[in-house]
């Protein structure tokens, strides 16, 4: 463990403290944890339970996060630990978000360990993934600072719940992200997630304003957040940042406490039409069979995906080799 990064002493007499990471914002009784459950007031000093702590590492394709746009084809050391500042129903990584530190089986890392490996499998770099990563946020930087020095891709891919300030220190050490939207009004993302939409809306915009490659995930799940026209406001939310991020809409499986049917194909058609009237990538997930990424000037095949395996089709380097266009494609 170490002492984190971003708390203040809110009552000295009571030693309480509060934690600034994110917006919860959690008041910290002595003894006591966040609500994320890995940042614990001991003696005074706000603690980051999980640094160093990993419950999972695996080698992924960059796909996997998803990540389709991003260095096509590649393979990614993919790490997370344990817990989540949302509390999610249908999340599919409960089983390490919603853990405890102290049940976990948790393995110890050092950033150089994790850079060797990387560099020994041939990685492009390190994907902070699995669980939430933002609540291990100094292993995370600590982790990317040493990875860029060794020519290493940092990825992210998180809720964006995260305070600006934050946020602002570890943007540089990034090269791209996936940013999961959940719902796109404020009631139901209080109700379900326990978040605030505006938050993670700032962290989207932070991402495009500072140039780094973002994509974003939207899990259709039947009933809550299918609404035709809240999904229009978040099309053209995404089109006044920029049309050519990439969207990811997600077909949702029963998962934890949420235990509905699964999204239908028919929602997944119907809002992919609607999001490629404004948007240039338009992806489904957690879907069987091909996905192409198609140039959106000429419409040429430029990448064929079938489950994990890629082919480039039609691309010299980020361009299109069909018609010219530059592209925003990176390698």
């Amino acid at each position: 463990m170490k002492e984190a990064s971003f708390y203040s002493v809110l009552n000295p007499g009571k030693n309480i403290l509060r934690c600034e990471l994110c917006p919860r914002r959690c008041a910290i009784h002595s003894g006591k944890k966040g609500f994320c459950g890995v940042r614990q007031n001991t003696g005074g000093k706000l603690l980051a339970l999980t640094y160093g702590k990993l419950s999972s590492v695996s080698l992924d394709p960059i796909e996997k996060k998803p990540l389709y746009n991003f260095c096509p084809g590649k393979e990614i050391l993919s790490i997370g630990s344990v817990g989540c500042n949302f509390i999610c129903p249908w999340c599919q990584n409960y089983g390490i978000s919603q853990a405890a530190v102290d049940d976990a089986q948790l393995r110890d890392a050092r950033p150089d360990e994790l850079v060797t490996l990387a560099k020994t499998y041939n990685s492009i770099g390190i994907a902070y993934t699995y669980n939430e990563p933002l609540i291990n946020f100094e292993f995370i930087r600590d982790c990317a600072e040493l990875a860029n020095k060794h020519l290493l891709k940092n990825v992210l891919v998180t809720n964006g719940y995260i305070n600006e300030k934050p946020l602002t220190l570890l943007l540089p050490l990034m090269d791209a992200a996936n940013i999961d939207i959940k719902f796109f009004r404020q009631e139901p993302y209080k109700k379900y997630c326990g978040g605030v939409l505006g938050d993670v809306m700032r962290s989207v915009e932070m991402f495009v304003k500072a140039g780094k490659h973002i994509e974003l995930t939207f899990c259709v799940i039947p009933g809550l957040n299918d609404d035709e026209d809240d999904f229009r406001e978040m099309i053209d939310w995404i089109w006044a940042l920029s049309p050519s991020v990439p969207l990811h809409i997600s077909r949702y499986f029963p998962a934890h406490k949420h235990k509905s049917p699964p999204t239908s194909l028919k929602t997944l058609d119907k809002l992919r039409d609607v999001a490629i009237k404004k948007l240039d990538f338009v992806y489904q997930g957690n879907v069987s069979g091909q996905t192409g990424t198609y140039c959106p000037v000429c419409s040429a095949l430029l990448i064929q995906r079938t489950g994990y395996n890629v082919e480039i089709k039609a691309l010299n380097g980020s361009s299109c080799a069909n018609c010219g266009a530059e592209l925003p494609i990176v390698f």
